[in-house]
């Protein structure tokens, strides 16, 4: 008996997420394995967004909240905006959900008709796609490669319109590559959207803090500012304050499109937990130090992973300017074979092999729309990174030329 409908069998389970399940069924075998699969910091958040939590739970405060998010975490957004992007909103004008994840879901299934097109430019997460299609949206993939800075330019911006273009999906810094847009190419693309009014655009934000070196981030509605009637910004507080598990974003945009998020939160999951609200409410309103410290942490991880890649002939690598991912190119090993005879096919077979016969696990580039490379978190301590640049390193060279 078949249980799925069309549109939940034309989609995948997450692919970082199924590697990840794959490379913790070794290890609880007993293999030893690294684990760079999934993009999640790897040390806990700040004492004061933990013991916040405690303190709703001992105060009561754990009955449902408003759909749009308590009125003290939209505020904290508000402030949030106006502090550190220079943009300001009102309260109508910001929504809090369970996850960055859920505000994708629901701005689609708010607003995509059947045949709408979402521009997606490639390498770009591996579940944008999917909850598009999901939600009855057309997902218009356009690669963008090393010779762009895996940024699309505003002529492929203008090749992929078409009459059914609803929305724009942009990531700034990026996952997987760690690109992150300047405000010259913002602009540029802004120029090319001005001359297409149906075209909405979604900006996700997520890894804003997490810069890795000089580049500078800005956000799309402040460096294209005429467009911000049909911006949407996408953000939460999962990378930047380590609270993945807490599932709390938030986003800002036009009030009516944020009336009809919150309309589809409200027939869904109700609200986001209280008690993780109060949470994210101290991330956003106490000490920021824990946002700089962890940066410095992850830009000194770039630098152990670029040096040690430097060194392994057969791939290439452009270390990354923000996010915590190193994009790996494999191109040039493909064809080559195992000790074993078997042929590497495609970066799948890489990244199989390179998990169950080395013990290290990353993502393949075909999830992110970008076949011919490998995703690596960075996420994980210097040692952890050291000895996964020496088993890649292995099986590099185990493939011979």
């Amino acid at each position: 008996m078949a249980f799925e409908n069309k549109r939940a069998a034309g989609i995948k389970s997450s692919p970082s997420m199924a590697i990840a399940m794959a490379a913790r069924k070794l290890a609880a075998h007993g293999r030893d394995i690294i684990d760079l699969s999934l993009g999640e910091p790897d040390f806990e958040p700040p004492p004061h967004v933990a013991e916040a939590a405690c303190a709703a739970i001992r105060k009561g405060r754990v009955r449902y909240g408003a759909a749009a998010g308590t009125e003290e975490l939209r505020q904290a957004v508000v402030d949030k905006f106006r502090r550190e992007n220079k943009l300001d909103y009102g309260l109508e004008e910001v929504m809090v959900a369970n996850g960055a994840k859920q505000i994708l879901f629901d701005v689609f299934l708010a607003t995509l008709e059947p045949g709408d097109e979402v521009i997606i430019p490639t390498p770009c997460w591996v579940s944008y796609g999917d909850i598009v299609a999901l939600n009855g949206g057309t997902p218009v993939y356009v690669t963008c490669g090393r010779e762009t800075g895996f940024k699309i330019t505003p002529e492929k911006l203008e090749a992929a319109i078409t009459p059914k273009t609803r929305w724009l999906m942009l990531n700034s810094p990026s996952n997987p590559t760690g690109a992150i847009y300047s405000q010259e190419e913002y602009r540029a693309l802004g120029q090319v959207l001005a001359r297409h009014c149906q075209v909405l655009v979604i900006s996700d934000e997520i890894y804003e803090h997490i810069l890795l070196t000089d580049v500078a981030f800005i956000s799309f509605a402040k460096a294209c500012a005429g467009l911000r009637h049909r911006t949407l910004i996408v953000n939460g507080v999962s990378k930047a304050y380590a609270m993945t598990g807490w599932r709390v974003g938030y986003a800002a945009g036009p009030k009516a499109l944020i009336a009809a998020l919150n309309k589809m939160q409200s027939q869904s999951v109700t609200s986001v937990s209280v008690v993780a609200q109060a949470a994210a409410l101290a991330a956003l309103t106490g000490d920021q130090s824990f946002v700089g410290n962890a940066a410095a942490i992850f830009t000194a991880r770039s630098k152990i992973m670029a040096d040690n890649l430097a060194g392994i002939d057969g791939i290439d690598f452009t270390p990354p300017e923000g996010a915590f991912y190193a994009f790996v190119g494999i191109e040039r090993l493909l064809g080559r074979k195992t000790a074993a005879g078997e042929v590497i096919t495609d970066d799948t077979v890489f990244a199989s092999h390179l998990l169950n016969e080395f013990g290290l696990s990353g993502v393949p580039g075909v999830a992110f729309g970008a076949p011919g490379f490998i995703r690596l978190s960075i996420a994980a301590s210097d040692r952890e990174l050291e000895g996964a640049c020496e088993r890649l390193a292995a099986m590099v060279y185990s493939l011979g030329l």
